[in-house]
């Protein structure tokens, strides 16, 4: 409008007075009339082109003013993150063949229940070979009594000749000194009688204690036979399936991966300023995108707040743009089913007043 003069701008004043009374004119009169009329109307165009044109440009300024007011004054949200599982891999603690996995991707599976099984044939054969083994040794084990009771009769029959000998001794019919080798025989008697016994007792000890190592040879093996029965460790989801029955497996080897989704956690980070406002079991207001261009709010518990620095990862964002440093916070939430893992998320520290 500075480009116009004063004799313009009043010619053109001039004109759309005309043209509104030619219109009014024209109102009720036939078409050649009305085409006519049209004719003065874009003539008074034609004079008021860059009247408009400044005030397109004047408009359009204004309102790029009040979006950008308004985008600025929209609060964002303390934290963002991502949420996460804490996963359980489940693996074998024996070697051989699977027989069986019952689990798939997305199945419920309880705490205790039977999933898996690895082939226990070898290991059975194992212990009936070391049960064997100790039946053996059973067997090789000394008796005394053979010998005890050669040795009982001997002794008997020299404690009956001592009787005689005493009798002798008393009618003067035999000497004093038979009577002491009697008694030293059956001495000897006695003495042999206590070493066959002994001598069983340490060669039964050296074979009996052949069996203590069998024993927990037996008792290894039937160890390792129950851990061939495969049991899902938690109550939770199956995230990855990792094994196929008829595999064969070795100790330790990956079966499936297991995790609780009931509640997830989300893992955001903040900023320096915003680490003095949060603490271990604060209650926060998380939210996630929702259908129609709409946001869903839970409710979370801050559960762990990092006490070590790090740099921003690529894929988050801060409240304030350029943010160096931040500090790792996670939130436990209670997943209704919408939830899923990898899901960005933010984090609110008090009631967003977002329009929806």
């Amino acid at each position: 409008m500075k480009n116009l003069s004063n004799s313009k701008l009043g010619n053109w004043k001039l004109e759309v007075g005309s043209w509104k009374s030619e219109v009014r004119k024209l109102e009720g009169r036939k078409s050649g009339s009305w085409m006519l009329g049209l004719g003065k109307l874009g003539s008074w165009r034609w004079e008021a082109l860059p009247v408009r044109r400044s005030l397109v440009g004047f408009l359009f300024v204004l309102l790029s003013l009040i979006l950008f007011s308004c985008e600025a004054e929209m609060p964002l949200a303390d934290a963002y993150g991502n949420f996460e599982t804490e996963p359980v891999m489940v693996g074998t603690e024996a070697s051989g063949k699977l027989l069986f996995l019952e689990v798939e991707e997305g199945q419920k599976l309880k705490e205790g229940q039977l999933v898996g099984l690895i082939d226990t044939v070898p290991l059975h054969l194992q212990k009936e070979q070391l049960l064997a083994s100790l039946q053996a040794l059973g067997q090789k084990t000394q008796e005394a009594e053979p010998e005890i009771k050669v040795l009982e009769e001997q002794k008997q029959n020299l404690l009956r000749e001592q009787k005689r000998v005493e009798a002798l001794l008393k009618d003067q019919a035999a000497t004093p000194k038979q009577l002491d080798d009697i008694k030293g025989q059956v001495q000897v008697i006695d003495q042999q009688m206590a070493a066959v016994k002994r001598k069983t007792t340490v060669a039964n000890r050296a074979i009996l204690s052949e069996t203590g190592p069998v024993n927990a040879q037996v008792l290894r093996l039937e160890d390792q036979i129950r851990r061939c029965y495969i049991y899902n460790p938690i109550t939770g989801t199956v995230i990855t399936k990792l094994a196929e029955p008829s595999e064969i497996k070795g100790f330790g080897s990956p079966l499936y991966r297991i995790a609780k989704l009931d509640t997830l956690t989300l893992r955001a980070y903040i900023g320096g300023p915003q680490l003095g406002q949060m603490k271990i079991g604060q209650e926060v207001i998380v939210r996630i995108d929702a259908a129609d261009q709409t946001m869903r709010d839970y409710s979370g518990r801050i559960s762990w707040v990092s006490d070590q620095a790090e740099f921003t990862p690529r894929i988050i964002q801060t409240k304030e743009e350029r943010v160096n440093l931040v500090y790792a916070i996670k939130v436990k939430v209670a997943n209704d089913g919408y939830l899923k893992t990898g899901m960005p998320a933010e984090v609110w520290l008090s009631s967003p007043n977002i329009v929806e």
